[in-house]
């Protein structure tokens, strides 16, 4: 069996070297020639697999290691007869950390009170649905738009404009769609970006064409007081460097780059791989994940708790360093800037996510007690 996938899937070698050859290529330069022999192919977001690469080919299961599935023409995999698999909640955990992180960030720039703040989620599945969980669990006050859920179950979501006249801060976390009553694509145009609250702070850690890029470059041309973080960019690997000088934040679309979303993103399509043979899984994810370098810390019962939600974020991740080592990388050359995109990507560093980590806290303090856990930290004491 010959098993074609992205260099940047981690532990390949530990979960399918037993089925066969493996081999590795950049996730852009995945083409025909590289996938004519091949029996599976296992990519990320950055690979388009379609008619157009596949036909002829022996493919019969791709899997992708990521969330999102746009990047994947699912009808033609059904006319095709091809199995898929992708990691629904991989990296949900490592996305929630981004947005705490960037929160943190722009009450410092603003000098407000984040408990004070009124939080839209726009998209509440695997990723926005644990955001929720989060912010609700924190105490804050959030609403949800989500028409396909709320179309599919009813429940207690709102609509995009009350949303916009309403929140203060507003995150993203739709899958990408481009036709269709309920298409995604610049789902935040220029009218809507317009009717966002004067101080708004928004978030895009979904896809690039969510925003309307040209758009929102002109809406922070003309108002200083919104503030914008993006981790995806509408023609990504290819940035707007003019945009990006505009946010307070910007990352290469590495909000759901822990080491174990990423980790974990592969032992899914292992699992799914191995039902789709009919197989029993060999390999267990738990006993390959290293140990984490911050296992545990303690809190002093008469802590600030504003002190202690920054410090137990940004103990295990603070998305500034992201964001400074972005910057460096942006120059005028679009080649060149669309090779470091990749790279940064590529060596990305080794980051661990919040949910897990042990917090004793000393003494009686039920504010500290419930943001850890609401951190999803396990607490002590």
């Amino acid at each position: 069996m010959l098993i074609v996938a992205d260099e940047n899937i981690p532990l390949l070698d530990a979960f399918f070297a037993g089925f066969g050859e493996i081999r590795r290529y950049p996730g852009r330069a995945i083409d025909r020639e590289c996938v004519r022999d091949a029996d599976v192919l296992l990519v990320r977001s950055v690979t388009k697999v379609d008619r157009a690469l596949l036909e002829g080919s022996r493919v019969r299961f791709v899997g992708t290691c990521t969330i999102g599935t746009d990047h994947l023409d699912l009808g033609w995999f059904a006319e095709a007869g091809i199995h898929w698999s992708s990691a629904p909640g991989c990296n949900a955990r490592g996305v929630v950390d981004y947005v705490l992180g960037n929160l943190l960030t722009l009450a410092e720039l603003d000098g407000v009170d984040l408990a004070s703040r009124t939080y839209g989620v726009v998209g509440a599945g695997e990723v926005g649905g644990r955001l929720v969980e989060v912010l609700r669990g924190l105490g804050w006050k959030v609403l949800v738009c989500d028409p396909p859920r709320q179309a599919a179950e009813g429940g207690d979501y709102v609509g995009l404009e009350r949303i916009l006249a309403e929140c203060d801060v507003i995150s993203l976390h739709t899958p990408l769609t481009r036709s269709g009553e309920q298409a995604t694509w610049h789902l935040l145009d220029a009218p809507r970006l317009a009717q966002l609250r004067r101080g708004a702070w928004l978030i895009n850690a979904a896809r690039g064409p969510v925003i309307d890029n040209d758009a929102l470059r002109e809406l922070l041309l003309q108002r200083e007081d919104v503030l914008a973080v993006l981790d995806v960019w509408e023609e990504e690997p290819l940035v707007d460097v003019d945009l990006a000088d505009l946010c307070v934040i910007a990352t290469p679309h590495i909000a759901g780059y822990s080491l174990d979303g990423k980790q974990r993103g592969t032992a899914q399509i292992y699992q799914a791989f191995c039902a789709w043979r009919g197989e029993a899984e060999q390999v267990q994810l738990a006993d390959l994940l290293p140990r984490p370098w911050l296992a545990r810390m303690e809190l002093q019962a008469d802590c600030d708790p504003a002190w202690a939600l920054a410090t137990l974020c940004r103990a295990v991740y603070d998305p500034r360093r992201d964001d400074a080592d972005f910057r460096r990388s942006l120059g005028d050359d679009p080649a060149a800037q669309k090779v470091a995109f990749d790279v940064l990507r590529k060596q990305y560093p080794v980051r661990r996510e919040i949910e897990g980590l042990v917090v004793r806290i000393a003494g009686e303090a039920p504010a500290l007690r419930r943001i850890a856990l609401a951190l999803g930290c396990v607490v002590e004491g």
